[in-house]
C-alpha cells in the first residue's frame, strides 16, 4: 500500500487529532461519510484497526513498514507498545516535526528528501533514519533551506519540544539528548491495541 496522499481532514475527522498529519482543523464534528454521525458500538477488531491506522497516517507509514516497526519492536527486552512508539519518534522527519522546524510530518519528510537537513554534519535524505542520543541535527548553509526553516520556526506544529530535544533556533540546529519519554508523545492512542492488532495477523 503506498504512501497516502488523499484529503488529511477527512482522516481526521475519522481517527481524532493527528498532529503529525495536519494543522488544520474541521469545522465539521461527525465522523465522515453517510452515517458518520450514528452512535453505534464498533467492535474489538475495529478499535484496534483505528489506533493501529492513527499510527500510520500520524508518521506517514505504510503497512509494511508499520509492520516492520512492530516486529523489530518485539524483539526488544522492554514493553513493545512503548519500544514502537520510541522507535517512531526517534526518525529524523518526525525529530524535525518535533523541534518545530516543520509544520507536519510530511512537511519534514520533504526537507530531508531535498536535502535540506544535515544529521552529524552529514546531509541526509531518508526520513526514516534512526536519530540516536547525541546526534546534532543541522540546516544546510545555503540561505534558501535556512530561510524555508526560519519562515517554519516561527510557526511551530506543536508548542512544546520535548524533553529529549534541544533546539537552538539562533543557530537553527537541534540536538537529541536522549530517548523520548511515553508521556512526551503528541499522540493520544493506546499502543497496546495497536500490539495486539499485530499479534492476530
Amino acid at each position: 500500500m503506498s504512501r497516502y496522499k488523499g484529503p488529511r481532514i477527512k482522516i481526521c475527522r475519522r481517527l481524532g487529532d493527528l498532529p503529525g498529519l495536519s494543522r488544520k482543523v474541521s469545522k465539521k464534528q461527525a465522523r465522515p461519510g453517510e452515517h458518520g454521525d450514528k452512535n453505534r458500538k464498533p467492535s474489538e477488531y475495529a478499535v484496534r484497526l483505528e489506533e493501529k491506522q492513527k499510527l500510520r497516517f500520524n508518521y506517514g507509514l505504510n503497512e509494511k513498514q508499520l509492520l516492520r516497526y512492530v516486529r523489530t519492536a518485539k524483539r526488544v527486552q522492554s514493553p513493545t507498545g512503548q519500544v514502537l512508539l520510541q522507535l517512531l519518534e526517534m526518525r529524523l522527519d518526525n525529530t524535525i516535526f518535533r523541534l518545530g522546524m516543520a509544520p507536519t510530518i510530511p512537511a519534514a519528510r520533504q526537507l530531508v528528501n531535498h536535502g535540506h537537513i544535515a544529521v552529524n554534519d552529514k546531509i541526509v535524505s531518508i526520513g526514516s533514519y534512526q536519530c540516536k542520543p547525541g546526534d546534532y541535527i543541522t540546516v544546510k548553509k545555503q540561505k534558501s533551506s535556512r530561510d524555508l526553516i526560519e519562515n517554519y520556526l516561527s510557526f511551530p506544529g506543536l508548542a512544546n519540544i520535548p524533553n529529549h530535544l534541544e533546539l537552538d533556533s539562533s543557530k537553527l540546529t537541534g540536538k537529541v539528548n536522549g530517548i523520548i519519554e511515553r508521556e512526551w508523545v503528541a499522540l493520544q492512542l493506546n499502543e497496546l491495541l495497536v500490539v495486539e492488532y499485530y499479534s492476530r495477523k
